[in-house]
């Protein structure tokens, strides 16, 4: 089946053409400044020469003619009508207390991802918007959304509940929710297939490290905690967002700075982590100036990040009772071979054996790499994530159901 991947922003719009019969992609691109002028598209398909053009798209849906028109372009395309195209798979970052699973966009449906919006405001509108485009547009072509939240569902009670007055999870769901769902699912299954034992009784960590960053502890392939939380806020410091801190920190500033409840949301979440510690949002940016300048700041803001990381593998391997891998991803990940050395130093006692010299060897593109000793007890591993990949084959299971 051709799966159409879509991930819509406020004004822009990321597709992929996917083929699922052999795990690839015919095309993709994106669609940028929509509705605030200046539009731009960029369109590749393998083997062929990438292609770009200027053009003014009012909203989402004259983004998605654009790309239906590409897809079915002569010269550009890759397939020869939008019949050739299965279903939509839409990434949706929060599915709430509604949804533990991929479903098709239906009435019902989407007005409990209404609901969803307080939860994740600056993600469920665009959502909404690229959800609803791609059915005015695409007519019948099945729609389905995939929850960056789902993955995280088999979280215990004692996992997610926030200790707060009970009153405030029952009003206003309240609960820790975890993100980056897609990319754990990938990156654990590939973890476990390498493990050559099946799901039941392996413990793996998985790193998500990029601009936004966490850690899940998947155990017999079920997540059972995760480092983000309520909102995409929480966990390990990120690019420009704080991760935990004390919640007093919040209080005590706002009455200090005067701040208002929105201005303080700003602060937390585009004025800190690598960018409030360092003044460099960019992990590569800090990283130079740690290296080449001797940048105190960003030595500091790096070995932080390396800590957090460190912290919750030994507190994961506790609470699955053991550790069978640990596996990094993502941007930061998978392209900078120090933020997967500095967390597993010292932690030798746990059965890490690292290998040094396979790290520093790995080159981009990144490719899935084993990077602990053949003596180690517990491997470690680089994989590229695949978000894409599983975001089309939850679209096909759902419309291949119905």
């Amino acid at each position: 089946m051709n799966v159409l991947i879509v991930n819509a922003g406020s004004s822009s719009l990321k597709y992929q053409l996917f083929d699922t019969e052999n795990k690839s992609v015919l095309a993709k691109g994106g669609c940028e400044r929509i509705g605030v002028g200046g539009g731009k598209v960029e369109h590749k398909v393998p083997g062929k020469e990438p292609y770009e053009y200027a053009t003014e798209m009012a909203n989402h849906e004259d983004a998605i003619r654009n790309v239906i028109a590409l897809l079915t372009d002569s010269e550009h395309g890759c397939i020869a009508s939008m019949k050739e195209i299965g279903a939509v798979g839409h990434r949706v970052v929060h599915g709430g207390p509604y949804f533990t699973g991929s479903v098709l966009a239906t009435p019902d449906v989407l007005e409990k991802v209404e609901l969803c919006r307080d939860l994740a405001p600056l993600h469920i509108g665009p959502s909404l918007t690229g959800i609803h485009a791609c059915i005015d547009v695409m007519g019948e072509v099945p729609q389905v959304l995939v929850f960056d939240t789902a993955f995280h569902a088999t979280m215990p009670e004692e996992a997610y509940l926030y200790p707060i007055p009970y009153e405030y999870y029952e009003k206003y769901h309240i609960r820790r929710y975890g993100f980056h769902g897609s990319s754990h699912k990938y990156v654990s299954r590939e973890m476990i297939r390498l493990l050559g034992k099946g799901a039941e009784g392996t413990k793996i960590v998985t790193c998500h490290l990029g601009n936004g960053s966490s850690i899940a502890a998947v155990k017999d392939g079920k997540v059972i905690d995760t480092t983000m939380g309520f909102t995409p806020l929480d966990g390990l410091l990120m690019g420009t967002r704080s991760g935990s801190i004390d919640p007093a920190i919040v209080t005590f500033l706002m009455e200090k700075e005067n701040l208002s409840a929105a201005e303080m949301n700003a602060v937390l979440n585009k004025k800190s982590g690598l960018y409030g510690i360092a003044g460099k949002s960019d992990f590569r940016d800090c990283r130079l100036a740690m290296e080449n300048e001797g940048d105190a700041r960003a030595t500091s803001a790096i070995r932080t990040l390396a800590y957090q990381v460190k912290k919750y593998i030994g507190a994961y391997a506790a609470a699955m009772g053991g550790l069978d891998a640990v596996v990094f991803t993502a941007g930061i990940g998978e392209n900078n071979n120090i933020i997967r050395a500095m967390p597993l130093e010292g932690l030798e006692y746990l059965g890490i054996e690292f290998d040094h010299e396979a790290n520093d060897a790995i080159r981009r593109p990144a490719t899935t790499t084993r990077i602990s000793k053949p003596s180690s007890r517990v491997q470690v591993y680089l994989i590229p994530t695949n978000e894409e990949l599983i975001i089309a084959e939850e679209t096909e299971a759902v419309v291949s159901a119905l």
